[in-house]
């Protein structure tokens, strides 16, 4: 299994439910090429520097897998990140790849 983990900051100013449609479809995207393995909801913290004027974000972390014997990982983390680019909620996100 190849393990990686995403960092999203969404739009601090969304209502409780927002944020859960939001993550519920995040989590849909990466459950399309992905096994999540653990999800945290780290909640509202100050940015280092604004980033589309905002100050603060909300922090969700998600902790995934995709098989070993999948060898276009690329393509599938790649459809991931087109995924969280045309969010408008999503203010910033990385995918990293885990030991």
């Amino acid at each position: 299994m190849k393990k990686f983990e995403s960092v999203i900051i969404l739009k601090p100013n969304l209502m409780k439910d927002e944020i859960k449609e939001i993550l519920e479809k995040v989590e849909e995207t990466i459950q399309k090429v992905a096994k999540i393995t653990n999800k945290q909801e780290i909640g509202i913290k100050k940015l280092a520097y604004e980033i589309k004027k905002c100050k603060e974000g909300y922090y969700v972390v998600h902790q995934f897998e995709i098989k070993q014997e999948n060898e276009n990982s690329e393509d599938d983390i790649a459809s991931i990140e087109r995924y969280f680019r045309t969010q408008e909620e999503i203010i910033k996100f990385i995918i990293v790849k885990r030991d």
